[in-house]
This record gives C-alpha cells, sequence and structure tokens, in this order.
C-alpha cells in the first residue's frame, strides 16, 4: 500500500511558477513509475505528465510540454511537478498517481487527494 501525498497548491498569476510535490508514504516510490493528472471544473481529469522509476524518462500532455517538468528524488521518497509560465488553463486540481508512465488513469494504482492550483489572469 502506498499513500500519496500533494502539496504545493496555491494562487499564483498567470505567467507564475508553482511546483508541487507529491510524497509518498507505506512503501519506496522508487518502485513506482509515477503520474500527474489534474481536474479542471467542470472537466474531466487529464492526463499532465509521467516519470520512470529512475527519473530517466518522461512523457508530457502537449498542452504542458515546454512549461512543465517532472522529477524525482527518491531518497525522499517524493516526486515533482515544476509548472512555469502558468496559464488561466492551468486551474485545476492537480493529482500524482503510482504506478503508470500511460495516460491511461486505469493504469495507476495508488493516488493522492489532490491540491488546487489557481491561476489568476
Amino acid at each position: 500500500q502506498v499513500q500519496l501525498v500533494e502539496s504545493g497548491g496555491g494562487l499564483v498569476q498567470a505567467g507564475g511558477s508553482l511546483r508541487l510535490s507529491c510524497a509518498a508514504s507505506g512503501r519506496t516510490l522508487s518502485s513506482y513509475d509515477m503520474g500527474w493528472f489534474r481536474q479542471a471544473p467542470g472537466k474531466e481529469r487529464e492526463f499532465v505528465g509521467s516519470i520512470s522509476t529512475g527519473g530517466g524518462w518522461t512523457s508530457y500532455a502537449d498542452s504542458v510540454k515546454g512549461r512543465f517538468t517532472i522529477s524525482r528524488d527518491n531518497a525522499k521518497n517524493t516526486v515533482y511537478l515544476q509548472m512555469n509560465s502558468l496559464e488561466s488553463e492551468d486551474t485545476a486540481v492537480y493529482y500524482c498517481a503510482a504506478g503508470g508512465l500511460v495516460p491511461s488513469e486505469k493504469d495507476y494504482r495508488y493516488w493522492g487527494q489532490g491540491t488546487q492550483v489557481t491561476v489568476s489572469s
């Protein structure tokens, strides 16, 4: 069993940056590929990006490519989502998830509770 807790969300102006963290407990995070998803009001949850167990491979949704970066520190059992050049369209609840690399939610076994990111224009 893995428990995931996201943090770092908040209110930021358009063009600003935020870094989200996803801390794991229960089992070592190094065993899992990790993903980030987000859900905007009135929309379905969507894939943001993912990172392999060792951090050597990452994938991003086209909407965030070049602006967002996923990294991980397995020694700290934490995965990060660095978000730059934020836009109002990035406003959403952001979730980290363990166990997959692909955009499909069904491949991820464990989920955090989410953290709110609000971008003001």
